[in-house]
């Protein structure tokens, strides 16, 4: 299924795998972000729309993706991985430092959400690379 050059269900897939990676990310390191973000454990318990909320924006990260893999150089987990990279340290990273130091949370937090953010679009650029690249995908 395809929007513009832009394959949905491989934009839907990354966001699907993203998403359980940042369980798996928030899982492993939840105890350090928390300290690092200076919550509690009852300050982090989500609710069901936050989640809902959550999973919409990383499809949406995906489908914007796609679209930059597609316009820039064509749709391969090449093209995806190295467009993934060029946003997450032009985007990503620098709005997590600046947001993090005016705000005067440690640089322990910056490297927990910044390295969550960069596994997200490391595997959606492979996913979308990856499925774009499938002949049925026209």
């Amino acid at each position: 299924m395809m929007y513009d050059g832009i394959n949905l269900l491989g934009a839907l897939a990354g966001a699907v795998v993203s998403f359980v990676f940042g369980a798996v990310w928030y899982g492993v390191l939840g105890k350090v972000w928390m300290r690092a973000a200076g919550l509690t454990p009852e300050h982090t318990q989500p609710a069901a729309l936050t989640m809902v909320l959550a999973f919409f924006c990383q499809f949406v990260m995906a489908f914007i993706l796609a679209g930059v893999i597609y316009h820039v150089a064509g749709t391969s987990i090449r093209t995806g991985l190295i467009s993934a990279v060029l946003v997450w340290v032009g985007f990503v990273l620098t709005t997590q430092i600046i947001n993090h130091r005016f705000q005067g949370q440690p640089w322990s937090l910056t490297f927990i959400d910044s390295g969550h953010w960069f596994g997200v679009l490391m595997i959606q650029g492979i996913v979308i690379g990856w499925m774009g690249s499938w002949p049925s995908a026209t």
